[in-house]
C-alpha cells in the first residue's frame, strides 16, 4: 500500500510549473521594452532624414553654382515672362494671335534696352576708362580727409620693418602666369551673349505658349479637387509675383529718372548714366546704393572744383533714395510682399556668392518669388510668414 501523503511519480510530473509565455515570470533583462525600441527607431529614422535633407541641400546649392549659364538663363526668361505676360494678354484681347504678340511684345523690349545699352555705352566706357586719373583727382581733393589714414598706414609700415628679421629680401619669387584683359573680357561677352540668346529664345516660347503648362499640369491631376486647387494656386502665384516685379520695376524707373532729373539740375556730367545706374543698382538692397552713392561722389568730386558742392550729388541721392525706400517702395509695395530686412540680407550674400552680380541682381525677385509661392499654398504659409516683414 501506499502512503496517501506521499507523492507518486505522476503527481511530481503533473506538478512540474508549465512555462508561461507572461513576461512576468522572465527575467527583467531578457524583456523587449516596445516603447523605448520604437523611439530609438524614431529618433535615427529623423537623424537619418536630417542628414538626408542636409545633403540634398548642399548637392542642389553646388549644382546651382556649376549649372550657372544654365540655370540663370531659364530664370530670367521666367521673371521677364511674368513682367510682359499682361501684354500679350491686352494683346490677345484686342483679336492679335499669342505668337504674334510674343514677337512684337519681344521685338519692343529688345529694342529699348538695346537702344539704351547702346546710347549709354560711350559714356560708361568713357569713365571706366579714366577711371584710374578719376580716381587719383578725387584723393588728391581729398588729401586734407585722407592725413590720419596715410599716417596710420606709414605707422604700420614702420611696424612691418622693425619685425622684419632678415632685413632684406628673401625667398624665391613666384611668377603667375595671369589671363590677360582682352581674354577675360572676351570670355565674358561669350558667356553673356550665349546667355542673352537662351534667355530671348525661351521668353519667346513663354510668351507664345501662353497657359500651355497649366492647361498640361491640370490634365494629369485625376481629380477635380486637385485641378481646381492648382488652378488657384498657380493663379494667385501668377498674379502676385507680376504685380510685385511691375511694381518693382516700376518703382526703380521712376527713381532712375528722379535721380537723373536730379543730377541735371546739380550740373552733373551724363546725367541719364547715373540716372540708369542708381534705378539698376537699386534691385541689390543696402548694397547697390551705396555703391552708386561712391561711384556718384568720385565722379562730382573729378567734376567741380569746391569739395562741398562735390559732396551734395551724394547727398541728395541719399535723400531720394530714402524716400524712395521708406514712403514709395511701402505704399505701393503693401505689407503682403514686403520682405523682411534679414531674409533679404542672407539672401542677398547667398546669391551673391552663388552667382555674383548676377546673383545679387536677381536674388530680391528670387526671394519674392519664394515668398509668394509659400505664401500661395497653405503647407507653406509659416514660411511665407518667416520671411514677410
Amino acid at each position: 500500500m501506499t502512503d496517501p501523503e506521499q507523492p507518486t511519480a505522476e503527481d511530481d510530473i503533473t506538478s512540474q510549473p508549465e512555462p508561461s509565455s507572461d513576461s512576468q515570470d522572465s527575467p527583467s533583462w531578457m524583456q523587449p521594452d516596445i516603447t523605448e525600441l520604437g523611439r530609438k527607431l524614431k529618433n535615427s529614422l529623423g537623424v537619418v532624414q536630417g542628414a538626408v535633407v542636409g545633403l540634398f541641400i548642399l548637392a542642389a546649392v553646388f549644382a546651382l553654382d556649376a549649372a550657372a549659364a544654365f540655370v540663370i538663363p531659364i530664370l530670367v526668361a521666367h521673371l521677364l515672362d511674368r513682367l510682359l505676360s499682361p501684354l500679350v494678354r491686352g494683346m490677345g484681347k484686342v483679336g492679335i494671335p499669342k505668337p504674334m504678340g510674343a514677337a512684337i511684345v519681344l521685338f519692343g523690349f529688345a529694342g529699348i534696352i538695346g537702344g539704351g545699352v547702346y546710347y549709354l555705352s560711350g559714356p560708361a566706357m568713357e569713365w571706366v576708362e579714366s577711371a584710374p586719373r578719376n580716381l587719383q583727382i578725387a584723393e588728391y581733393k581729398l588729401r586734407g580727409m585722407t592725413d590720419a589714414l596715410e599716417k596710420m598706414q606709414e605707422a604700420a609700415q614702420k611696424v612691418d620693418e622693425a619685425t622684419d628679421m632678415e632685413g632684406g629680401e628673401s625667398g624665391q619669387t613666384v611668377r603667375v602666369q595671369e589671363q590677360s584683359t582682352s581674354e577675360l573680357l572676351m570670355s565674358q561677352a561669350q558667356t553673356f551673349i550665349s546667355g542673352l540668346l537662351i534667355t530671348l529664345f525661351l521668353l519667346f516660347f513663354l510668351l507664345a505658349s501662353g497657359d500651355l503648362f497649366l492647361r498640361k499640369l491640370v490634365s494629369v491631376l485625376p481629380r477635380f479637387r486637385h485641378r481646381r486647387n492648382a488652378v488657384r494656386i498657380v493663379r494667385r502665384t501668377e498674379e502676385n509675383l507680376t504685380h510685385y516685379l511691375t511694381t518693382l520695376m516700376l518703382i526703380n524707373t521712376g527713381l532712375g529718372a528722379a535721380l537723373a532729373a536730379a543730377m541735371y539740375l546739380l550740373g552733373m556730367p551724363n546725367p541719364l548714366l547715373w540716372g540708369v545706374l542708381g534705378g539698376l543698382l537699386n534691385f541689390i538692397p543696402y548694397i547697390g546704393p551705396l555703391v552708386n552713392i561712391v561711384i556718384v561722389t568720385i565722379v562730382a568730386l573729378v567734376s567741380f572744383e569746391s569739395v562741398t558742392y562735390a559732396l551734395l550729388p551724394g547727398v541728395v541721392y541719399l535723400i531720394i533714395n530714402g524716400i524712395e525706400g521708406s514712403v514709395v517702395t511701402p505704399a505701393l509695395m503693401g505689407w503682403r510682399l514686403r520682405l523682411n530686412p534679414i531674409v533679404i540680407f542672407i539672401g542677398l550674400t547667398f546669391w551673391t556668392w552663388i552667382w555674383g552680380i548676377t546673383g545679387g541682381l536677381l536674388a530680391v525677385p528670387l526671394l519674392a518669388t519664394i515668398k509668394i509661392i509659400c505664401d500661395s499654398i497653405t503647407v507653406l504659409r509659416p514660411v511665407a510668414v518667416l520671411m514677410g516683414r
